[in-house]
C-alpha cells in the first residue's frame, strides 16, 4: 500500500504547476508530504479546520450528502482537498494564471 501512494504522489507531482502534495489523517496531521515539516503542519491544521466546516455545511444542508471535493483559489495558488473517510489529500498547484 505504501509504494502505491508513493506512485499517486509522484504522478501527482510531475504535473505542470503542482507545488505539494500533503496526506492527512482526519485528526489534522500530516502523514506524507512532499513540503517542509513546518508548511505541511500549517497546511494540514488549516486546510483540516476549513474542510471540516464545509462538511458540516454540506451535511446541515442535506444529511444524506457528503463532501467530495474542495477546491479554493487565491491570487497566487490554488489548494485542491479530496476527502476520504478516514484521510483526505491536499494537492497545492500555482494559480494557472501565474
Amino acid at each position: 500500500m505504501s509504494q502505491e501512494i508513493d506512485e499517486i504522489i509522484k504522478r501527482i507531482m510531475a504535473h505542470k504547476g503542482v507545488m505539494g502534495v500533503i496526506i492527512v489523517n482526519n485528526d489534522g496531521i500530516p502523514l506524507r508530504s512532499t513540503l517542509e515539516n513546518s508548511q505541511s503542519v500549517h497546511y494540514a491544521s488549516q486546510i483540516h479546520s476549513l474542510a471540516s466546516k464545509a462538511r458540516a455545511v454540506i451535511r446541515e444542508i442535506d444529511s444524506s450528502n457528503d463532501l467530495r471535493f474542495l477546491r479554493v483559489r487565491s491570487s497566487k495558488h490554488e489548494i485542491l482537498v479530496a476527502p476520504d473517510h478516514d484521510y483526505f489529500m491536499i494537492v497545492i498547484q500555482k494559480d494557472a494564471g501565474n
